[in-house]
């Protein structure tokens, strides 16, 4: 039997392993000179916003909400098919999440759904860019700007996603990613926000080191209340490492992408019944590739089959509203439907860098031999 081949793995090369022997040996391996050169090149990238990298793409949402200074009676709009970070993070400032019902062709939120849910109350929206495909951004922000709301960007999965040339980042307000270990491009943990000017940058700082502002050689101020989560040297240097590789990265993924439309051909929806993601090969960086099971198989059932096909198969996202935390605010199953089927039924597919078209052919045999079985 062939390898098994895991849903995602990271691909890191001899010279950021080099790199991060390097600073190990600096003497200096916390936040120093790697995590500047880091946020220099991100924000370059960016169009010359302001960057803080963060040991996680979870607290720059929280930091975000805290900078646009959420809180108690405050409500923010998101998505039920997240990861739970999206959600927790509102609740983390004392907020308020709202959830809007998603998309079912593209998995995101719904943008009328998400305007309909705006009430006097909602001081934010949250929209997330499942797999990396980014919601309409144009109808996004002016839906923000009339009713006056701050934008969090959970672009945790969209590195070099991009909308109309521009990528995500490079414009609109607050956008965080993630660099966790199966993103597009990893520091093992971690994480960046894109901010809009350099107040909001210095708030920043503040926030992921205690709330420290520091005058000369003997002298601290904290005047907000922050954490402990700043960016390593280490980390930045496998980030260094890995965003040298980010044009090429995306389009592998896109040329993965490619295949396996090809290879699954114009007739696998209507012979398996799956639903496949959109053929966005303009603006999505292919960051997972997702399809939706048909109800007459489970996700447990498909998964188990395909491990003994030894393929990994992943699972991204269960529905946020029906976890016990969520219930207990009063969410309850029926509130969103198509979020509930498509969590109910989605899987993500082996998608990762250094996959080739071999594997990609694979792992479609062996879904549509267990689909039609």
């Amino acid at each position: 039997m062939s390898e098994f081949l895991p849903f995602s793995r990271p691909s890191i090369d001899e010279a950021t392993i080099t790199s991060v022997a390097e600073t190990l040996r600096s003497g200096w391996i916390t936040s120093g000179p790697k995590v500047q050169e880091f946020e220099k090149q991100l924000s370059e990238y960016f169009g010359g916003r302001p960057v803080r990298t963060f040991n996680s793409g979870t607290c720059t949402m929280e930091i975000a909400l805290r900078i646009a200074g959420l809180g108690h009676g405050d409500e923010v709009i998101t998505t039920p098919i997240s990861w739970v970070a999206t959600a927790n993070v509102i609740l983390e400032v004392g907020a308020t999440p709202v959830f809007a019902d998603i998309d079912p062709a593209t998995r995101n939120i719904d943008l009328d759904k998400l305007e309909a849910a705006i009430t006097p109350r909602t001081k934010a929206i949250i929209p997330v860019y499942l797999a990396g495909k980014p919601v309409d951004m144009d109808r996004l922000y002016n839906i923000a700007a009339q009713h006056k709301l701050r934008v969090i960007e959970d672009a945790a999965q969209a590195i070099g996603s991009t909308w109309q040339g521009k990528p995500i980042g490079s414009f609109g307000d607050f956008v965080s990613f993630s660099f966790q270990a199966n993103k597009n491009i990893t520091t093992s943990e971690g994480g960046c926000l894109v901010l809009n000017n350099a107040e909001e940058a210095a708030l920043a700082e503040k926030y992921r080191l205690q709330g420290v502002t520091r005058s000369g050689y003997d002298g601290i101020e904290v005047d907000v209340l922050g954490g402990k989560f700043n960016m390593t040297d280490i980390a930045a240097a496998i980030g260094l490492g890995q965003f040298a590789q980010l044009n090429v990265i995306t389009e592998q993924r896109r040329k993965l992408a490619r295949h396996y439309f090809a290879t699954l051909g114009k007739d696998f929806e209507a012979q398996t019944g799956a639903q496949l993601p959109p053929a966005d090969f303009e603006n999505t960086n292919w960051h997972l590739f997702q399809i939706v099971l048909p109800e007459r198989i489970t996700r447990a059932d498909f998964m188990a089959r395909m491990k003994d096909k030894n393929i990994g198969i992943g699972y991204h996202y269960a529905p946020i509203h029906l976890f016990k935390l969520y219930r207990a605010l009063g969410f309850k199953e029926g509130m969103f439907p198509i979020a509930e089927r498509v969590g109910r039924q989605i899987v993500s597919l082996p998608m990762f860098a250094a996959m080739n078209e071999n594997d990609v052919e694979r792992t479609c045999v062996a879904m549509v031999a267990v689909l039609i079985k």
